[in-house]
């Protein structure tokens, strides 16, 4: 009887947690009805609906932290440091390693610090209304995150491209959003469409097209050690992802 009415009260703790979250989130589910509408190219396979909630609920919750939060967090995060040299068999105390947990510490918090930033705090005045319908692209923007499995680096450059629908946007936001998000622990694919989707919603430009490269160390330095490999993937929205005219003028100028 017990174990009954616990189950019924999980169940109504999460439809209600739902229910918040598609208030709040509301934008997000906009977005993905809208990707649905407009589909893929011919023969491309299309998402269903339950596919695109699983990749925006990643998204719903705005992961941030203040520089009130990192000096609060900095003496655990050096403590953890400390055990974690313990761990290794290494004497924290030795001259060498004597700051060295309060270095990793600052050091993480650093690697990390996209999460202490907001889109909207970044562009602010950023957005121009302008009469231009011509591909806008900036290439070659250096990116720096973390592997979210291993806590290693992730190093390579990202491209973005977007047809303007009356509004541009100032070219050093493109690579302040990519700061935001590749500074926070990370996984390419992802990072690749909160980019994208970023984008898209400050301008809801005609399309837009975002292909990351990008090494990692953890497949450097540790398990298969392939010095040469490099990961490679791309969001395409909007006229990017329905016409390969498009989408292939990308690809060619950001190869150029």
């Amino acid at each position: 009887m017990e174990r009954s009415k616990q189950k019924q009260l999980h169940q109504s703790d999460m439809k209600a947690a739902n229910a918040t979250d598609g208030s709040v989130n509301g934008h997000f589910e906009a977005i993905g009805k809208m990707t649905n509408r407009t589909g893929g190219p011919q023969g491309a396979p299309v998402e269903t609906n339950s596919q695109q909630s699983s990749v925006m609920e990643s998204w719903k919750e705005e992961r941030t932290r203040s520089m009130e939060d990192n000096e609060i967090s900095l003496p655990s995060l050096a403590a953890a440091y400390t055990t974690i040299l313990r761990g290794l068999g290494e004497d924290p105390q030795r001259q060498g390693l004597l700051k060295t947990p309060w270095r990793a510490a600052t050091a993480m918090q650093f690697f990390t610090k996209g999460y202490q930033e907001k889109i909207i705090d970044v562009l602010n005045d950023a957005i121009f209304d302008e009469d231009h319908d011509e591909m806008v692209i900036v290439k070659d923007i250096d990116m720096f995150s973390m592997c979210e499995h291993h806590l290693v680096p992730i190093f390579g450059r990202v491209h973005i491209g977007y047809l303007p629908n009356k509004r541009v946007l100032g070219l050093s936001k493109l690579a302040r959003i990519v700061e935001i998000y590749s500074r926070r622990l990370q996984v390419q694919e992802r990072l690749t469409k909160q980019i994208a989707v970023a984008i898209t919603e400050a301008l809801q430009p005609a399309g837009v097209g975002v292909v990351i490269e990008a090494t990692h160390m953890c497949m450097v330095m540790r398990g298969v050690q392939k010095m040469n490999s490099k990961t490679v993937t791309s969001t395409m929205l909007g006229v990017f992802r329905e016409d390969p005219k498009t989408r292939d003028e990308f690809l060619t100028l950001i190869r150029s």
